[in-house]
């Protein structure tokens, strides 16, 4: 894009929100939540991952919101600007990140496309073992690679038209359908028999499960607090560079914070009365468990299928609304940088993108492959790099962009950069080495296992 260039805005404060909303609103809400939250001891990782939401995400939320209105750039675009030298190529880290990650959280987005049309064919199974089979079988091969070819061809059509006819009218309808919709299923939830216990489970931590486990809830509840705020991908980047320059960013910032964390919450409290109803084990690993398991769960339920259908068919909306984000970051950078028009970007990047996607749902190890790599690698390394860059080298500038819409910060200014020096930095250090050596055990058994 040339430098006199018009760029598109935002038309409204609610189409921005409701835009950042959407993409932490997502399937790492719904999605990975609940199984993280399962495979990492219940209200053990809970309690570290709200810590993690308000001391790290909402300081390293800020960062990337004036890096992008500042720039009014993508990721590489934004780097370049502020940075330049080695430091421009810092973005390619969080293009790569968005990249991947869209590649097979398309695959998992189609599965809530077809578990829905499931529930509405009385489709789920009640037995834990038939579930099972059947998600390998719907799961992997031709049937997950159309839909996910149909999830992606949904997200190409709206980033191609644009900010303002496409990504914002897309997520009005969207974020309120959600809030509606995951309410009422918790409403419903709290009804079920197994709601006692599994509001003990959910909300009770034991200590003892943080002291033990602590080497697998930090990185996992890092990585997780990363991934449902879009953070560490240029998402936040690539939205804030749209914006006008007198909006107050820590109010936007702690709104969006507020309805992703909500949304969260209010999704264990749909999951796991419905798991624990049924007699399902909530700590059953990896990325096809909440299929595997709340299918059961639905198989069992009076008036399952339709409750299934509509829980999975809000998940495919979550989903559609963070990929919408994803792409847009890659997009972005093509608009940008090399003045690409629109439509032909998001054609060639989403055809991109669904091509890389293909091992995903050929297997569902190579999914894991892909996942652990983007989660707990490749978005920490890149929000690292970001938080030392603007903290320690660039605090002036980020304290001056994030006055305008507010006003003088005062004190509160050195305290936001010192907790993103210190606190933020370190976290993610420590986030990023036990989730290598995580991947390389991975690698190392499940992986070479399956080669």
């Amino acid at each position: 894009m040339a430098a006199d260039s018009p760029r598109e805005q935002w038309a409204t404060r609610v189409g921005f929100i409701f835009a950042a909303v959407g993409s932490a609103v997502g399937l790492g809400n719904i999605w990975r939540f609940p199984f993280q939250v399962g495979q990492e001891g219940g209200a053990a990782f809970l309690l570290i991952y709200l810590l993690f939401i308000v001391l790290i995400g909402f300081p390293a939320m800020l960062v990337e919101f004036v890096v992008g209105r500042h720039t009014k750039r993508n990721p590489v675009g934004a780097l370049k600007r502020i940075g330049g030298g080695v430091w421009q190529y810092v973005g390619w880290i969080f293009i790569a990140t968005g990249f991947v990650i869209l590649s097979y959280y398309s695959v998992v987005a189609g599965w809530t496309i077809r578990y829905t049309l499931l529930g509405l064919q009385d489709g789920y199974l009640g037995d834990a073992a038939e579930a099972e089979a059947q998600f390998v079988t719907l799961a992997s091969g031709l049937d997950a690679i159309l839909f996910h070819a149909i999830f992606m061809a949904i997200v190409i059509a709206i980033v191609a038209v644009g900010i303002q006819r496409g990504i914002e009218l897309a997520v009005k309808v969207i974020v309120p359908a959600i809030v509606v919709i995951t309410v009422g299923l918790a409403i419903y939830a709290a009804t079920l028999a197994g709601a006692g216990d599994a509001y003990s489970y959910y909300l009770s931590p034991e200590w003892g499960t943080i002291a033990a486990e602590w080497q697998s809830i930090l990185p996992a509840a890092a990585g997780q607090a990363f991934f449902t705020l879009s953070l560490g991908m240029g998402v936040m980047i690539t939205y804030a560079s749209y914006l006008d320059e007198d909006r107050n960013l820590a109010e936007d910032g702690a709104i969006i914070i507020g309805f992703d964390t909500a949304i969260a919450f209010v999704t264990g409290l749909i999951v796991f009365p419905i798991l624990f109803t049924a007699g399902v084990d909530p700590a059953d690993p990896g990325a096809g468990a909440i299929f595997v398991s709340l299918a059961a769960a639905f198989g069992d339920l009076t008036l399952g299928w339709l409750i299934g259908a509509v829980f999975f068919g809000t998940v495919a909306i979550a989903a559609l609304s963070s990929a919408i984000s994803l792409m847009e970051v890659v997009v972005s950078y093509v608009v940008d940088e090399r003045d690409v028009d629109r439509a032909t970007a998001a054609l060639v990047i989403g055809g991109a993108i669904f091509l890389l996607g293909i091992p995903s749902a050929y297997d569902l190890v190579l999914l894991d492959l892909f996942d652990l790599f983007a989660d707990q690698i490749l978005l920490v390394f890149g929000g690292l790099l970001l938080m030392i860059l603007v903290s320690w080298s660039l605090s002036e500038l980020a304290v001056d962009e994030l006055e305008r819409g507010i006003g003088d910060l005062g004190s509160l200014g050195p305290v936001w950069i010192w907790t993103v020096r210190l606190l933020v930095v370190l976290v993610l250090i420590i986030a990023l080495v036990l989730g290598i050596l995580d991947y390389y055990e991975f690698l190392t058994t499940d992986f070479a296992d399956w080669l």
